[in-house]
């Protein structure tokens, strides 16, 4: 039995297409400022890179939501909890090897990532084990690890020790360096199992047809990043400082921590996210459409796109003249030629057209995937 529903994969589709976007905008963007930089930035720029930021935990939060859908539609535990560590395990290998490539066009780099691919896989791992604990279980565990998290936001361990290293891919996300090679763990795995425990029970919630339950949840939620955020006391480790003017105090607000991701940050992203949810029913059949083919290929799209993303950034930079052997030697969105770069209506219509490409390999796969369920 199928496990798809429209408005999850609508919601998917439409994080995903948001996610293009920072991609885009980090190969082809003329800016030379980092773009959540309040006392710098500007405010389009801001929004462009802040808009992104709810795809990451929606995405991770939606493959909970996938997996209780699963076991609610009749799999075993074990064989939920199989696929979850299998599929787990595969998006680790991905991300090490085809992602990586993706990023970087260069077979031998020194440099390796742990990114938005690397977090799920492990979050899928450790899902594997917490779906055969009660659902009450599943949810505690969930809070703690989402709640909690920035309680161990001051535990400093020795430079170069294993612990550190240890420590740098749990929590801290600090470049670990070894034997010539670099891992950058920019996603650090506490609490993205969290948020893959918190979608799996909300995934029984909209089993059930609690769906208004669901978006009450995300705009209690909502309005718990505004009280924390406000008051500051607790959940990101950067309090909100209000600004010169009311402009660049309204950033300040919004610009939480992501790397690693603050309570705070949770809050902002996955409360609209959810509250918004059913809305993505009532939109016009062709938009919602749309979103639900990119939304049932997500790892097609995710792989699709970057590839592409690359592929134009090195084409627009050799019609600016660069040389291709500088570009390939510099070939990914941190270490772009100095000068390169496009204003942001030009990123805006190279996303835009980007996508628009992706749309009919997407709809072919999804065909594929439809009539192929293995």
């Amino acid at each position: 039995m199928t496990t798809r529903r429209d408005d999850i994969d609508a919601l998917r589709g439409a994080v995903m297409i948001l996610m293009a976007l920072d991609h885009v905008r980090d190969f082809l963007s003329n800016a030379t400022v980092d773009p959540t930089d309040v006392a710098q930035t500007s405010v389009a720029l801001f929004l462009t890179r802040w808009i992104t930021h709810f795809c990451a935990p929606t995405f991770v939060c939606l493959a909970g939501v996938s997996a209780r859908l699963l076991r609610e539609r009749g799999r075993s535990v074990r064989e939920v909890s199989w696929f979850l560590v299998t599929r787990g395990l595969w998006l680790v290998v991905l991300e090490l090897t085809v992602v990586r490539l993706g990023w970087f066009f260069q077979l031998w780099a020194s440099t390796f990532v742990g990114q938005v691919i690397w977090a799920i896989g492990w979050s899928m791992v450790v899902l594997a084990g917490l779906v055969w604990l009660p659902v009450g279980a599943i949810a505690a565990i969930a809070t703690v690890l989402v709640v909690g998290h920035n309680l161990l936001d001051g535990v400093v361990l020795p430079p170069g020790s294993p612990a550190t290293a240890v420590w740098s891919v749990l929590h801290t996300g600090a470049p670990i360096v070894a034997g010539g090679l670099v891992f950058m763990p920019v996603y650090p795995l506490v609490p993205w199992p969290g948020v893959i425990a918190l979608g799996y029970v909300i995934g029984g919630w909209l089993a059930r047809g609690q769906g208004r339950a669901v978006a009450w949840a995300g705009v209690v939620a909502t309005g718990g990043f505004v009280a924390l955020r406000w008051f500051g006391a607790y959940g990101d480790p950067h309090a909100w400082v209000a600004q010169a003017d009311w402009q660049r105090s309204a950033l300040a607000f919004l610009n939480t921590t992501k790397y690693p991701p603050s309570l705070a940050y949770l809050l902002m992203t996955l409360g609209p996210a959810f509250a918004l949810l059913p809305a993505t029913l009532w939109l016009p059949a062709r938009i919602r459409r749309t979103l639900v083919t990119f939304g049932r290929v997500p790892l097609f799209y995710y792989v699709l796109h970057l590839y592409l993303i690359h592929v134009v950034a090195i084409g627009a930079a050799a019609v600016a003249g660069y040389p291709m052997s500088e570009w390939l030697a510099r070939a990914t969105p941190f270490r772009r030629p100095p000068g390169s770069g496009y204003s942001l209506p030009v990123v805006y219509l190279a996303w835009a057209s980007i996508v628009g490409v992706l749309y009919r390999p997407c709809r072919w796969f999804g065909d594929v995937k439809a009539r192929h369920r293995q």
